[in-house]
């Protein structure tokens, strides 16, 4: 998952492997990410596998940006930085990770999905930033049409508090998203992403201390470690990469695609390789919530090519 921040796109003619790739990444790898946490969440707890995730993320996106030469946030920054970190991270990923122990990667993800929905609402009705149009809050409500199919009368007796948590999540990553459009940051796009992991991953790691996951410290076995490498460096540092990467190339409408091209990957690898259950329930759920998003961010792209 990653904030869609507007930035003056620079058009590409023809065919471009570099953005072949990027798009590869940001849709099948963070498609997979789902994937890792359920595979890492039944194996260390969850906390720990979310604060481990993002604060060597973190460090290591922000040490290089460093060393790259974008200049360190000032001492205002810095607190915003914090205080979207732990709204973001914290809050959503806390929540993400805590739900895979209960509920399926490929239905986390489709939950997930909601998070431009959930953006637009609050962009419309708390503060304001786009107007109001019937159609799109028929779009939205079309969606969450299709979290009320997956979570209501499921014959898979799908735990509701977990799923229930991924979607407060989500609003919390939704609210930060919001407020990233309107809050002073860093120029660099890299130093802000690094540094909010950073403070998210620190934050989830002191939480799990607290919370007993370190007594005794947990064994990570070479399964777990695994995971865990992978959601560090396939998940934030070469997806996040190729994400900001793109955004500087293309509508960032265009980019924000993946928001409706992770469910179906994670829901695949669900179902190929962790052995979760796939009902008719679920995919008539999953396509209006994946139609939804796609309606919404088309809508955008082509509010916005009208306006330029």
């Amino acid at each position: 998952m990653a904030t869609t921040t507007v930035i003056p796109a620079k058009q590409e003619s023809g065919f471009d492997l570099r953005v072949f790739l990027a798009f590869a990444a940001i849709y099948v790898l963070w498609g997979s990410t789902y994937l890792a946490i359920r595979i890492a969440v039944q194996l260390v707890p969850p906390l720990f596998a979310a604060g481990v995730r993002f604060f060597f993320a973190g460090t290591l996106l922000y040490a290089v940006m460093r060393l790259c030469g974008r200049p360190r946030p000032t001492g205002k920054e810095w607190t915003r930085l914090l205080a979207l970190g732990s709204l973001m991270f914290v809050v959503t990923y806390g929540a993400i990770f805590w739900a895979e122990k209960y509920v399926p990667s490929g239905l986390t993800s489709v939950l997930e999905a909601t998070l431009p929905l959930m953006t637009i609402a609050l962009e419309v009705f708390v503060f304001r930033q786009q107007r109001f149009r019937w159609t799109l809050l028929i779009t939205i409500a079309v969606g969450f049409v299709g979290v009320l199919l997956l979570l209501l009368r499921n014959p898979q007796h799908i735990a509701i508090l977990p799923c229930a948590a991924v979607l407060g999540g989500g609003a919390a990553w939704s609210l930060g998203a919001v407020l990233t459009r309107s809050l002073p940051l860093p120029k660099s796009k890299g130093i802000t992403a690094g540094a909010e992991m950073m403070f998210g991953g620190a934050i989830l790691l002191i939480l799990s201390a607290l919370a007993g996951e370190m007594h005794p410290f947990p064994q990570v076995s070479a399964k777990a470690a695994g995971a865990l490498l992978y959601l560090v460096i396939a998940g934030s540092l070469l997806g996040f990469s190729a994400f900001v990467w793109l955004l500087g190339r293309m509508p960032a409408t265009r980019v924000a695609s993946h928001a409706y091209i992770n469910p179906v990957v994670a829901v695949a690898l669900g179902y190929f390789f962790a052995g979760e259950v796939i009902t008719s329930r679920m995919l008539v759920g999953t396509a209006l919530i994946v139609s939804s998003v796609a309606l919404i961010l088309i809508k955008d792209d082509t509010d916005g090519q009208s306006e330029r």
